[in-house]
C-alpha cells in the first residue's frame, strides 16, 4: 500500500491534467459560456505547476517499479511545459474565438498532449517515454485538423500523421533492437549492460540509428525535416504556436533520457550522427528560409537550424554541453512564442497575417508592436544582447570544446547568411509602407503577456546566468 502511495504521490502534477482534461471535455459539451472552459485549462496548468514546485526535492525519486523518475530535470522540465502552454493559452483565445474554434476538445487534447510530454520527461524506461510519445503525438494529428472544413489543414494533418507513424515505428524498432541487446527497458540497467558489451556489435548500431531517426522526427531535424514547413503552414497558427514551442521540451528530455543516459557507452557512435544532422540541419534550414515569403514557412525553416544548433550542444557529449543545450530550448521557446504570438496579433477575422508582406509598415501602424517584433527577430538572428545571441554562444562554445572546430566556424558563417531573412522582416515593418491601416485589437491580457515575453528576450539577454545555473543544476542533478 505504501509503494501505491508514494506512486501516486510522485505522479500527482500527471493525475491533475490528467483529470482536468477529462472533466474539461466533459464541461465543454454542457457549457454555455466556454470561456469557464479556458479558465479551467488555466487553472489545471498553474496548479500542476504549483503541486511540481511543492513536491521539488534535489534527490532522485522513482515510481511504478523504477519506470517514472521524479528528478530536478523533469520538474524543470515540466515547470516550462506548463507555464509555455498557460501563455500560448493566453494567445490563442481571441484566435479561437473569432473562427469557431473555441471548444472543449482543443483545451482537452491540449491538455492530454501536456500529460503525454510529462510522462515523456519522466520516463525512465523505453515503455514509459514510448507511451508519453503516442500520446503527444496522436494529440498533435488531431490538433492539426481541428478546423475540419479547411483543406489546408487537412493535407498537413495527413502529412503529419503518415510521416508521424513512420518515425513512431522506427523509434519503437530501434528499442526493441536494444532490449534485445541488452534484455532491459529501464534506461540505467541497459546503460550498465552496454558497459560489459561489445558497442560495435552491429545490431546494437542498428538500433541506435532507428532511435536517433526517430528523435531527429519529433526534433524536425534534417533528413527527417519534410513535415515542418508544410505543418507549420497548414495548420491553423494557433496549432502552429503549439507544434513549434512546448514540445521542443519534450523532445529535448528523450533525447537526453535516451542518449546521454541509456545509450552513454554508445557516444562515440551517436556524436557522429548528431554532428551531421546539426550541420545539415543549420544550412539547410537557413539557405531555404531566405526564399520564403510566407511568414510561417520562414519560421519553420528557421526551426530547422535552430535545432541545429540545439545538437551542438547535445553533440559535445559532456554536461556542459547538455545543460547549453537546454538553455538554447528554453530560449528558443521564448522566442518561438513571441514570434507566433506576433502573427496571432496581427490576424483578424477572416484574415492570416502570415505573409511577410503583411508587416508591411507595422512601425507606422503600432511603433510598439513593430518594436516586440523587432526584439524578437534579433533574438532569433542572434544578435547581442538578446538571448539568442548568449544560447547560440553556449552551445558553439560546448562543441568548440568538444573539439569540433570546422563545425563550429561552419555554423557561425550560416548564422550570417540566416541574419538576412530576420533582418529582411526588420526592414518591411520599419521602411515599407503599410498595405493596409486596420486597427490592431487584441485583448488586454495577450498584449501584456506578449510585450512581457519579448522584454524577457533582451532581459534574458542581459542576465543569462539565473537560466544557465538552473539548467546546469538540473542536468548535474540528474545525470551524476
Amino acid at each position: 500500500m505504501g509503494n501505491i502511495q508514494v506512486d501516486l504521490i510522485t505522479a500527482l502534477p500527471e493525475l491533475i491534467v490528467l483529470f482536468m482534461a477529462m472533466l474539461i471535455l466533459l464541461t465543454g459539451l454542457f457549457a454555455k459560456n466556454k470561456i469557464i472552459i479556458y479558465a479551467l485549462a488555466q487553472f489545471t496548468l498553474f496548479a500542476a505547476a504549483f503541486i511540481t514546485v511543492d513536491t521539488h526535492t534535489p534527490a532522485v525519486g522513482y515510481a511504478f517499479t523504477g519506470m517514472f523518475v521524479d528528478d530536478t530535470l523533469s520538474d524543470v522540465l515540466k515547470l516550462m511545459i506548463l507555464l509555455g502552454t498557460a501563455v500560448m493559452f493566453v494567445y490563442t483565445r481571441q484566435y479561437m474565438q473569432l473562427r469557431n474554434m473555441f471548444r472543449g476538445e482543443y483545451y482537452a487534447l491540449v491538455l492530454f498532449a501536456v500529460l503525454g510530454m510529462m510522462i515523456m520527461v519522466s520516463g525512465q524506461s523505453m515503455l514509459t517515454i514510448y507511451m508519453g510519445l503516442e500520446l503527444l503525438s496522436l494529440c498533435l494529428y488531431s490538433l492539426v485538423a481541428l478546423d475540419r472544413d479547411n483543406a489546408k489543414s487537412s493535407e498537413a494533418a495527413m502529412k503529419y500523421f503518415v510521416l508521424g507513424a513512420l518515425a513512431s515505428g522506427m523509434l519503437l524498432y530501434g528499442m526493441s533492437m536494444i532490449y534485445g541487446m541488452t534484455g532491459s527497458l529501464n534506461l540505467a540497467d541497459i546503460s550498465s549492460a552496454l558497459q560489459e558489451a561489445n558497442t560495435k556489435n552491429p545490431v546494437l548500431i542498428l538500433g541506435l540509428v532507428f532511435i536517433v531517426a526517430g528523435l531527429a522526427f519529433k526534433f524536425g531535424a534534417v533528413p527527417f525535416q519534410m513535415w515542418v514547413p508544410d505543418v507549420y503552414q497548414g495548420a491553423p497558427t494557433s496549432i502552429t504556436l503549439l507544434i513549434s514551442s512546448v514540445p521542443k521540451f519534450a523532445a529535448f528530455a528523450i533525447a537526453i533520457r535516451l542518449l546521454a543516459q541509456g545509450l552513454q557507452p554508445m557516444v562515440a557512435d551517436w556524436q557522429d550522427m548528431l554532428l551531421m544532422m546539426a550541420v545539415l540541419s543549420i544550412a539547410i534550414g537557413n539557405l531555404t528560409a531566405i526564399a520564403q515569403t510566407n511568414l510561417k514557412r520562414m519560421l519553420a525553416y528557421s526551426a530547422i537550424s535552430h535545432i541545429g544548433f540545439l545538437l551542438f550542444g547535445l553533440m559535445s557529449g559532456s554536461l556542459n554541453g547538455y545543460a547549453s543545450s537546454m538553455f538554447y530550448i528554453s530560449a528558443y521557446v521564448l522566442m518561438t512564442l513571441a514570434g507566433f504570438g506576433m502573427i496571432l496579433l496581427l490576424s483578424r477575422k477572416g484574415f492570416e497575417a502570415e505573409n511577410l508582406d503583411d508587416l508591411k509598415g507595422l512601425f507606422q501602424r503600432s511603433p510598439w508592436t513593430a518594436f516586440l517584433m523587432l526584439v524578437t527577430m534579433f533574438s532569433m538572428a542572434g544578435v547581442p544582447p538578446t538571448i539568442g545571441f548568449y544560447a547560440k554562444f553556449t552551445v558553439l562554445q560546448a562543441a568548440l570544446q568538444a573539439g569540433y572546430i570546422w563545425a563550429v566556424v561552419f555554423a557561425v558563417l550560416m548564422t550570417i547568411v540566416g541574419a538576412f531573412y530576420y533582418l529582411r522582416i526588420v526592414k518591411l515593418m520599419y521602411f515599407d509602407a503599410p498595405l493596409d491601416n486596420a486597427r490592431i485589437s487584441a485583448p488586454i491580457d495577450m498584449k501584456f503577456i506578449l510585450s512581457l515575453n519579448a522584454i524577457t528576450l533582451l532581459l534574458l539577454g542581459l542576465m543569462p546566468q539565473t537560466l544557465m545555473n538552473i539548467c546546469a543544476a538540473a542536468i548535474a542533478r540528474s545525470l551524476q
